[in-house]
């Protein structure tokens, strides 16, 4: 595995693991996640995926106690990610769940619908076909707790941020940003263009994980009904 070590700060530090955003690159963040939740390194606070890094947060006098002598806490840390990677089975592929995701297109939940399919000379309900059907994969969790990054959404319906956002957003909303989808878990303010909603939460402050979906999950649309998604959405009241 190739990857790079750089100093965040004064206890944390990111490892590179690629240039460019991609499956492949994805799977080594992946991969390099799983060998620090196996490891359970003392020194480690926290591990954080991203598109084409992982950068980590440790506890310097645990780090401090490892230190060979004149050894910065840093270097310790650089030396045990070392040996740690240094085992990384390259043809083993990090594991993946594979989650469906029920949306209610268009309406109210999916104010923006038509203009995505406007812009990309199609009709709506050509969006909602070609966006559950694509092969997507999420690279990072961000911005707002528990919100996806996904990537794999067919080029057909990419369509830009809005000039204007919006200052709220409902829970569980669907949209469109450039070459990517996600979901906002929680309301908050966002320029994304508006497709659709779930009735599945995203984020559960009081579980462990807290979050619905992890960094390299696979994720699958279905279309649904408004009635579905009433239905569904009374289940869990």
């Amino acid at each position: 595995m190739n990857f790079n070590l750089q100093p965040l700060g004064d206890n944390a530090l990111v490892i590179h693991l690629g240039d460019e955003i991609n499956l492949q690159t994805q799977s080594l963040v992946q991969s390099v996640c799983q060998i620090f939740e196996r490891q359970h390194e003392d020194w480690l606070i926290e591990y954080v995926p991203a598109y084409t890094t992982v950068t980590l947060f440790y506890d310097l006098q645990k780090a401090a106690k490892l230190s060979k002598k004149n050894e910065s806490p840093y270097k310790t840390v650089c030396r045990r990610i070392e040996k740690l990677l240094s085992s990384y089975a390259a043809n083993k592929k990090a594991e993946q769940r594979v989650i469906e995701i029920p949306v209610c297109y268009g309406g109210e939940f999916g104010p923006d619908l038509p203009y995505v399919a406007e812009r990309n000379g199609l009709t709506p309900e050509e969006v909602i076909d070609i966006h559950s059907n694509g092969d997507y994969t999420v690279y990072m969790i961000g911005f707002a707790p528990g919100f996806p990054f996904v990537g794999g959404m067919p080029e057909k319906i990419a369509t830009p941020r809005r000039e204007t956002p919006r200052l709220k957003i409902p829970p569980r909303t669907v949209g469109i940003a450039g070459k990517q989808t996600g979901i906002y878990p929680i309301e908050t303010p966002g320029g994304w263009q508006l497709i659709g909603r779930t009735p599945l939460e995203l984020f559960h402050p009081r579980q462990d994980p807290p979050t619905l979906l992890q960094a390299g999950d696979k994720i699958r649309f279905k279309p649904i009904s408004l009635k579905e998604y009433r239905e569904w959405e009374g289940q869990n009241q």
